[in-house]
């Protein structure tokens, strides 16, 4: 965007890495960084380690394909090859999770409500 937008700036927080951890050094730097750190800010998050674990997976699969794009950079990649759907994982779970929010009406929730509802997806997920 920032190529496209004159007002708009590429920033990223700076990082250590130390024995496959990654310490935020609370620094920012201009430019885009070399590597996601959702999965390891969701393990800092108390994700639970079978969610972590997936998206790892799903990270070492895009990884993989952009990793032939670059090699065969004649073939078009699609954004849906490169961006996967939080509900279009084939999880049952996920699926009633998806349910849920689709139910609530987020105009007409009150705070109290709100953290109900978040309180039963917890549950869901069994957190």
């Amino acid at each position: 965007m920032e190529e496209t937008m004159p007002r708009i700036k590429n920033f990223h927080v700076t990082i250590k890495e130390i024995d496959n951890k990654v310490l935020f050094l609370r620094k920012l730097a201009k430019g885009g960084s070399e590597h996601s750190f959702g999965i390891h800010v969701a393990k800092m998050a108390g994700i639970p380690s079978k969610v972590v674990n997936r998206a790892d997976e799903i990270l070492k699969q895009l990884e993989q394909i952009r990793k032939a794009h670059n090699q065969h950079s004649a073939k078009k990649i699609s954004k849906d090859e490169m961006q996967l759907s939080f509900f279009k994982l084939d999880d049952p779970v996920l699926e009633q999770i998806r349910e849920e929010l689709i139910k609530v009406d987020v105009n007409n929730l009150t705070p109290v409500e709100a953290l109900n509802k978040l309180n039963e997806i917890r549950k869901i997920i069994g957190k």
